[in-house]
Formats: C-alpha cells, structure tokens, sequence
C-alpha cells in the first residue's frame, strides 16, 4: 500500500476516533475539551500508516517515536489543564452562534472538523512512514528540528503552568523564560515539530505533502492560535498591552524598548 493510498485510509479511522471524544466532550457540556484529542487524532493515524508500510524503516520508527511522545505529552498536558476547568471562551463563542441544538451540530463543527484538518496536516507522516527509507542526513536534519520544538514547547508549556500555579499572578502577563523572546513560544515550538517531520518527508521522498506544514501555519498564525488567543486577552491581563509592544509576536527574538518606558 502506498503511502497516499494510507492516508485516505486514515480519514474514516480519524472521522470513527471522533465520534467517542464528541460523547465523553458532550457528556461533560464542554467542547473544548477536543483540544486533549487533537495530538491523539495524529498518533491513531500512524496506525493505518504503519501497517501499510512494507517494513518499518529507521526514518518510520523514528517519526513514530517523536509523533507518540509529542502527542502523549501534549494530550496529557491539556488534559491536567482543561478537564475541570469552565469551556474554553473559544468554544463558548462557537457555541453561542450555534445554539440551539449545538450538542449534535458540534459532532461535525467541532469534533468532525478537527479530525479533518488533523488527516490533512498528517500527510508528511505517511509519506514518511510508508517510505522504507534509511535514516540519511535531510531525515535527521528534520528529526532534530522535530525534536527541538518539541522541546522548546514543552518548556514554554512547563513554565506557563507554573506561572499559572500562582494566585499573586491571577492577571498579570507572563513575562519570563521562553515567554520574555516570545508571546506564542508553545505554538512556535509546534510550528518547529511540523515542519521538521515534514523535512524528513520530504527526503524520504513526499515533498508533494508541504500543504500539510503550510496548513498547520496558517492555523498557528492566522486562524485558531495567535488571533483567537489575543483577542480578548488585553482585558483580561491589564499589563499584556505592554508586553506586546515589546515582545515578538511569534518567532523568538530579542526584547524590544517598550514605548511605555522611552523617554
């Protein structure tokens, strides 16, 4: 089986894994909790990759190791953060335009279409996976560049949580760490993972797949990261009007002179 005969495979597998998050999500009144099974969509769609593969290769085990360890740790990671905590005021606004009847019609804005969008950002992973190919330097290059954002978010996310922990930083902006060079480091670290194992795609010969990392950008930067999450934060955390003045929005660079403290 090749490895887009693989992927099609994959959407019924991601639309079935769908239907039971929408229940135990639906059953809790809170649809953001689809943020835990984002990761877990991609790693059941390594499934239907790796049985097609004729034989797993070290660029295929090495793509399955970093995709399970990213996706295990960034599911539980949500999932300590969101499972008790209210709806997200993402979801609240998606629901409040899809009221009523929106427990049924989240099943495919919700639910159904974050599987989707999860099969299609997938694509590299079955390119990769159904290669055979060795591990050669471009599969290591994107390996590394894979394993770095993995990293780099999961630091951000360490210390975000731990900011959080604290009731004296209720409403103020975190300022320090990762978040000092950047206002989005979690989702810069993610936008590293994809295109890294979009890389070693690419040298296991699926370039065509680069839709997928360009996809997952536009989600990250103009979709549903960057521009939902600052929509509204100004009002929430006094300071951040500031912080966004001299912070870089995405990518990480040096601080800039704030114009609150010019002269």
């Amino acid at each position: 089986m090749t490895g887009l005969t693989s992927w099609l495979w994959a959407l019924p597998v991601l639309l079935a894994l769908a239907i039971p998050a929408w229940a135990l999500c639906t059953a809790r009144r809170n649809a953001g909790l689809v943020d835990i099974f984002w990761s877990v969509f991609f790693l059941a769609a390594c499934v239907p990759y790796a049985l097609a593969a004729e034989t797993l290769s070290g660029t295929a085990l090495a793509v399955l190791a970093v995709v399970a360890v990213w996706a295990l740790r960034l599911s539980g990671h949500l999932a300590r953060r969101n499972w008790y905590a209210p709806e997200d005021p993402r979801y609240r606004a998606i629901r409040a335009r899809n009221e009523p009847g929106f427990w049924w019609k989240s099943l495919y804005l919700v639910f159904g279409f974050q599987a989707v969008l999860a099969w299609l950002v997938s694509a590299p992973l079955a390119g990769a996976i159904t290669s055979g190919q060795p591990l050669g330097a471009i599969e290591w290059l994107g390996i590394a560049i894979a394993l770095f954002g993995l990293v780099w978010e999961s630091v951000a996310d360490a210390q975000l949580t731990r900011f959080r922990s604290e009731p004296a930083n209720a409403r103020r902006v975190m300022d320090s760490g990762l978040w000092r060079y950047s206002r989005h480091p979690n989702y810069f670290g993610e936008f590293c993972v994809w295109w890294g194992l979009y890389v070693v795609a690419a040298g296991a010969g699926a370039a065509y797949t680069v839709f997928a990392p360009i996809l997952m950008s536009v989600l990250l930067l103009r979709v549903s990261g960057v521009p939902l999450l600052e929509k509204d934060i100004g009002e929430r955390r006094p300071g951040y009007h500031d912080y966004v003045a001299r912070t870089n929005t995405f990518f990480p660079g040096p601080r800039k002179e704030s114009p609150c403290t010019q002269s």
